[in-house]
């Protein structure tokens, strides 16, 4: 995917991807943009770290141990994909 064009459906759609693939069953339908990732879908240190690897390689966007911090709700998720 191209991080260039990436747009605010597109970076969504990615968090998604990356999240279900560590929680297949996780519901997306009543999170609300700013309800913090790891705490809503019980992801530990090695899960998060998972999610991070995953949804940098599905996005094209390098993110790196500095990034995590900036990484924790679907929003701030969001902002950090299309500010690339």
């Amino acid at each position: 995917m191209s991080t260039q064009s990436m747009d605010q459906s597109q970076a969504r759609g990615l968090v998604i991807e990356a999240v279900r693939f560590i929680v297949p069953d996780a519901d997306f339908d009543a999170l609300g943009d700013d309800t913090p990732l790891r705490s809503e879908f019980e992801l530990d240190s090695l899960d998060n770290l998972s999610f991070m690897e995953t949804l940098s390689k599905r996005s094209g966007v390098a993110i790196t141990e500095d990034d995590y911090d900036r990484l924790v709700t679907m929003r701030s998720c969001i902002d950090f994909l299309t500010a690339k």
